[in-house]
């Protein structure tokens, strides 16, 4: 997502430590019974647009925290999981679904998720997380109040401290690849930062946009033969879904990936900034508690920002690439 004029901090001095912002009231230790009546069980819709750790993470963690504020599964929530598959009318039919249940309350995972959910209703709460811009995808009026039936957590990622990240790991970078997909409009607000910063610091770029997984090896072979030093790839749940496909072809060409998910290390990408989607996952858990205990309404309630980011590299990959891990960075090499 995206947030105006936030700071983002130096790669090398960046924290270990997550903290979020957010206008629910959220991060009680303890769990709270929720006010309304105990006896009562309230129906909440989860929609996933497709299966990968980044968006399981969110759901999982969203679970976590509707629990840590009292709705537990089986006895005063029941959810109803469901996954698009990546594809928009698979998405439509969920939205009916949880519009003909008359469910008390829907997480929306993703921005086409989200999006196609506010279409299908405007009474029903949503609440979504690995969602980049609430405000771009015009599903809030802003992000300090929403004014709408959405609210939740942003996944907006570091773009610049993430790129920084890459060119210290590939000293005098002339020209990096951003490799996202087309339709994707989370991707999209992302690149155009990553361009903004890549001009300020004179760097050349080429951008490589894909439509489904099917394009990502022969972009990503378009993008090694015009010569990057690395490929950036933004939140993007279409490659993130595929990167071992992606990896297959950098390797061959010893290019590293430089990913906005930390969660793409565990597929071979070489270095991240950190988004903790299962921590926000929580968050906009928290969010929902409140909504469904009468606490909050989503129309008032601020979108959530991770404020603070770790980096962190893969060491294993770095190595095969022949990368030398500079020392102020190698406690985040594992």
């Amino acid at each position: 997502m995206f947030f105006k004029s936030k700071k983002v901090l130096a790669v090398g001095m960046m924290l270990s430590m997550m903290a979020f912002a957010a206008g629910c009231g959220g991060g009680d230790k303890k769990a709270e019974a929720p006010k309304k009546d105990a006896a009562k069980v309230v129906n909440v819709g989860i929609v996933q647009l497709v299966e990968h750790q980044a968006l399981d993470d969110s759901r999982k963690g969203f679970i976590e925290g509707m629990k840590k504020k009292g709705f537990v599964e089986g006895k005063n929530v029941k959810y109803d999981v469901q996954n698009a598959q990546a594809d928009q009318s698979n998405l439509q039919t969920i939205a009916q679904r949880f519009v003909n249940n008359k469910v008390d309350l829907i997480c929306a995972i993703s921005t086409p998720a989200a999006q196609t959910m506010a279409n299908a209703t405007k009474d029903i709460p949503i609440v979504g997380n690995a969602i980049t811009s609430f405000e771009i995808a015009k599903l809030v009026k802003s992000d300090k109040k929403p004014e709408t039936n959405v609210t939740g957590a942003s996944d907006m990622a570091p773009v610049a401290a993430q790129l920084d990240l890459g060119m210290k790991l590939k000293p005098g970078t002339k020209k990096v690849g951003l490799m996202f997909t087309s339709s994707e409009m989370n991707s999209q607000v992302q690149i155009k930062i990553a361009e903004e910063h890549l001009k300020k610091a004179g760097v050349a770029y080429e951008e490589g946009s894909v439509n489904t997984v099917n394009d990502i090896q022969e972009i990503a072979r378009s993008l090694v033969s015009k010569g990057v030093d690395f490929i950036y790839v933004p939140t993007d749940n279409i490659i993130a879904s595929a990167t071992p496909a992606l990896v297959a072809i950098t390797n061959e060409a010893k290019i590293p990936v430089v990913a906005a998910d930390a969660i793409l290390l565990k597929n071979g990408a070489t270095a991240s900034v950190n988004i903790e989607y299962f921590q926000l996952g929580v968050v906009s858990g928290e969010m929902a508690a409140d909504i469904l205990s009468g606490k909050s309404k989503p129309q008032d309630m601020p979108i959530a920002f991770q404020k603070e980011f770790t980096p962190s590299i893969n060491k294993a990959q770095a190595d095969k690439l022949g990368l030398k891990v500079p020392e102020d960075l190698a406690k985040f090499a594992k």
